[in-house]
């Protein structure tokens, strides 16, 4: 099982998951056309896709939803209060499925289990995606690390988790307080001490490859998280770590058992 971060952060969202011929992608918060090429910088024909599964309705994570799903002729996967909130984004969607968060789903040969999580959405959900051998863990836009989210996660050999803010950049910075008060509520987004903290938790256990992704542009700094990576995850040597970036995409990268360090 691959996969490959396509961008992450507040200007748009979208994730490649492929494993034998079945290729997904969680979200999609750029036109059809920035997806495609996107796609093509790694090397995927957008036609090869399989199906969208959606986690929430903010416009940085379905934006392009609708396009693509029309244009590659695709199904769409979302939970109803997620359908519901993005109808006025989504536009007509050819083939609609809906899941019930909580309940697995398949999406050819993988095995898709949504999960809830916090935010400030209708029924915002992770993934755990699986081919049967291997598992990856999808999780961002949360304000608080469940039991629930912590026991999901606990399975992956792969993470892609948010990272989203340093505490003293958004306190400091040029957000006003109520927003400043959103993002550090239970159903905003994850500092980064929160999120390696975790990832640490996490490492002791299966997780082998993890993406820190949805990084503010204004509230976060790339040096800072590498700075937190290397107190909260030095000495691991079976972990690969990297940061997701907004502009370009990330390589296609391999899940497996082993790590090579960070």
């Amino acid at each position: 099982m691959n996969f490959s971060v396509l961008g992450s952060g507040s200007k748009g969202n979208a994730t490649l998951i492929e494993s034998g011929s079945t290729r997904i992608l969680i979200d999609n918060g750029f036109s059809g056309k920035e997806l495609i090429k996107r796609l093509d910088q790694i090397g995927v024909p957008a036609e090869s896709l399989s199906g969208l599964i959606v986690t929430h309705e903010h416009i940085d994570h379905v934006k392009g939803v609708g396009v693509v799903a029309r244009k590659l002729g695709i199904p769409v996967y979302a939970n109803d209060l997620t359908y519901r909130a993005a109808e006025k984004h989504l536009g007509r969607i050819p083939q609609r499925r809906e899941f019930a968060t909580g309940e697995p789903f398949a999406l050819d040969g993988l095995a898709i289990h949504p999960f809830a999580v916090s935010h400030d959405t209708a029924d915002p959900v992770g993934f755990l995606v699986g081919d049967g051998k291997l598992r990856l863990g999808y999780c961002t836009d949360t304000g608080k690390i469940t039991q629930l989210i912590r026991h999901h996660l606990s399975s992956c050999q792969a993470l892609i988790l948010e990272a989203n803010h340093d505490v003293a950049m958004l306190r400091q910075g040029p957000y006003p307080l109520v927003l400043q008060q959103r993002v550090l509520s239970s159903q905003g987004h994850l500092a980064n001490k929160d999120s390696l903290q975790l990832a640490a938790e996490l490492a002791q256990g299966r997780l082998r490859h993890l993406v820190l992704a949805h990084l503010s542009e204004i509230n976060n700094h790339p040096d800072l998280v590498r700075s937190e990576v290397r107190q909260y995850l030095q000495g691991n040597e079976t972990l690969t770590v990297a940061l997701a970036e907004q502009g370009i995409p990330g390589k296609l990268a391999v899940i497996s058992e082993e790590g090579a360090g960070i």
